[in-house]
């Protein structure tokens, strides 16, 4: 379980993500960081995202994962922080797999009336 002081630095990142992926993103597709995961130490922070159309994934995958860097030197020059935490990214499947269960929740309802 994150402290108080994990989720707000965790929002602070997923601002700053957001507005860098924002920034670099050609719009091809629609990028959506859904949360930022940060190690207590503070030194390490996972940015979970999610692309649609889902065909635009694979070059969404590889995008993401050239941003780290830059998304790190954002945090840098827009953070009043003492240490800047390495940046992973992942796809996340948790937010899909939400998704996919509200398609069925909504199919099962329509087969019920």
């Amino acid at each position: 379980m994150q402290g108080d002081r994990q989720v707000k630095y965790a929002e602070m990142l997923r601002g700053f993500a957001t507005e860098q992926i924002a920034r670099e993103s050609n719009r091809d597709a629609l990028i959506t960081v859904t949360r930022v995961d940060v190690s207590p130490d503070l030194k390490n922070a996972t940015v979970f995202y999610t692309v649609l159309p889902e065909s635009k994934k694979a070059a969404v995958d590889g995008f993401m994962l050239r941003q780290r860097k830059h998304i790190r030197n954002y945090i840098k020059k827009n953070a009043h922080t003492r240490s800047i935490p390495y940046i992973e990214v992942e796809y996340d499947l948790g937010e899909k797999n939400r998704q996919r269960l509200d398609e069925l929740s909504k199919e099962a309802n329509r087969l019920e009336n």
